[in-house]
């Protein structure tokens, strides 16, 4: 028996009887699977736990080996040079289409708090913006947002395998976050897509192996034959975000060999699953988190390792997230911020990457001249990379850098401000000149959490323990001016428990979401 929650007002047009018997469709033979995958996960942790750390399966060797190709691109997906990603808000979403970006991801996961507000006028806003009908009228300026006549290809990332919604219950338990997601867009709008020339276009967050990643497609094809559309309308990119993902990229690609559209560099929550998953190892501790960067020679391994599996195999291969915003007043700090991305993109076009990833629409314009001076074509799927195979100590190479009582200091401080602002229902939240999603949050805590596990000491010799996140955290705290309907007293009771807890959580999303108020 399906349970429907209490709707907001503007939500009747979405949860209709038609829908809601198709998401429990969905989670009745699904449910199952997708616990089983968690599973798998949770087993997996264990052995690294233990011991071991992720490598190449053997027994999938003659999938890497074969040769085979994907799908032929869509017409619509043959240029992603630039696309832009944000929460599902409706000015955010009109800004997005309009930005002069190839692609626009509308994110359900990290950067949307998921109250059932956000969630249920996310999936509205993009109804509307499929029909071309979606309006914002600004309540302080009155300043009206259309759509432009050309707009950018959407994808939507659905919230990942680990999540549920709370709201929407089928049999007394709450439905998969990601069937939820998928579901009830894909219901409204595959048709409208497919009528207007395109396809219900998605990112894949967080998977860890192909057996997730056959899951996702054994979806596809039920859903496209539930709704009677054609099997193989649907195109997903995974985000390889993950370390035990990057030992799998040729057989997620298999797996879903008739729906990928590619695979994307998902750069940060890649940092936080490296720090997860050799927690345990005292020799896998990282440095200070903004020395993480993309030329460090793990990074450079993965990222390099992706282009040329998926030009092999026919699909983009997209590289990561300049999450630099606009830096207003100071015009050196500006240019400083700009070169960066600057730099980055260079790297990417360089190194193969058929598009990227910004943040802020300022961007897109630069991303784009960059890509257009060493892209030429629409994509480089036909540049192939034979000489970019790693071995599995490349991928698993510990970072170099510094420890410090600064770099623990700003985690602290980024790490509680986002989780602040994620309690009150913002995902996206802009900090430090950089526009921070749960990725940040998730390194902040996941490497306080290694260096308190471990009793690292910093370069001044002191020594990392409980006591002393604590003290510090409530000192970023205290130093915090008082701002009304403010969150900090909770965020910081959590982040700290995050921090220091013997039982390290698997996603802070998990914890957090109890503290989420509607």
């Amino acid at each position: 028996m399906t349970r429907q929650p209490a709707k907001p007002p503007f939500s009747e047009a979405l949860l209709t009887p038609d829908a809601v018997a198709f998401l429990s469709d969905l989670s009745a033979r699904f449910g199952a699977r997708i616990r089983g995958v968690l599973d798998e996960r949770l087993a997996a942790q264990n052995r690294y736990d233990a011991g071991d750390l992720p490598a190449f399966d053997p027994e999938t060797r003659h999938i890497r080996e074969a040769d085979w190709r994907c799908a032929p691109v869509p017409s619509d997906l043959e240029d992603r040079r630039v696309e832009i990603t944000g929460p599902v808000d409706r000015k955010m979403i009109i800004n997005a289409l309009n930005s002069g970006a190839n692609v626009f991801m509308a994110d359900f996961e990290d950067s949307t708090a998921p109250t059932w507000t956000n969630i249920i006028e996310g999936h509205r806003n993009l109804r509307d913006a499929v029909r071309g009908t979606i309006d914002f009228t600004h309540p302080v300026t009155g300043r009206l947002y259309t759509l432009a006549e050309e707009t950018a290809v959407l994808f939507v990332r659905p919230r990942g395998w680990h999540l549920v919604e709370r709201h929407f219950l089928v049999d007394g338990v709450p439905v998969s976050a990601s069937l939820f997601d998928f579901g009830l867009f894909f219901f409204h709008n595959a048709r409208a897509l497919v009528e207007r020339g395109t396809a219900p276009y998605f990112y894949l967050p967080k998977l860890q192996s192909h057996h997730e990643a056959q899951l996702w497609n054994d979806v596809f094809v039920f859903a496209q034959e539930e709704l009677g559309i054609p099997v193989g309308t649907i195109r997903a990119t995974v985000l390889i975000e993950t370390l035990p993902a990057a030992f799998q990229m040729d057989e997620i690609l298999y797996a879903l060999r008739d729906h990928a559209a590619g695979l994307n560099c998902g750069r940060w929550d890649y940092i936080f699953s490296a720090i997860k998953t050799g927690r345990a190892h005292a020799d896998r501790i990282l440095p200070d988190r903004d020395q993480i960067g993309m030329t460090q020679p793990f990074m450079r391994a993965y990222t390099q390792q992706l282009v040329r599996i998926c030009h092999r195999r026919g699909v983009h291969a997209m590289g990561g997230m300049a999450a630099q915003i606009p830096i207003r007043g100071d015009a050196a700090r500006n240019e400083v911020a700009l070169e960066k991305v600057r730099a980055d993109k260079r790297r990417e076009v360089s190194d193969g990457h058929d598009g990227t990833w910004v943040a802020h629409p300022a961007l897109v314009t630069l991303a784009r001249e960059i890509f257009d001076a060493g892209m030429p074509g629409p994509n480089q799927i036909a540049r192939q990379r034979p000489e970019c195979v790693f071995s599995t100590e490349a991928l698993l190479a510990v970072p170099e850098g510094s420890r410090t009582l600064a770099g623990l200091r700003r985690s602290l401080r980024v790490g509680v401000l986002y989780l602040e602002a994620w309690l009150r229902g913002r995902g996206c939240v802009p900090l430090f000149d950089v526009m921070e999603d749960t990725a940040t949050a998730e390194i902040c805590r996941a490497q306080i959490w290694q260096w308190v596990r471990h009793r690292v000491s910093l370069d001044d010799g002191v020594e990392v323990h409980p006591t002393l996140v604590l003290d510090l955290l409530n000192e970023e705290v205290r130093s915090l001016p008082p701002v009304e309907g403010s969150r900090l007293d909770d965020a910081a009771r959590l982040f700290g428990d995050l921090c220091t807890s013997h039982h390290f959580s698997e996603f802070l999303t998990l914890p957090a979401y109890r503290w989420l108020k509607e």
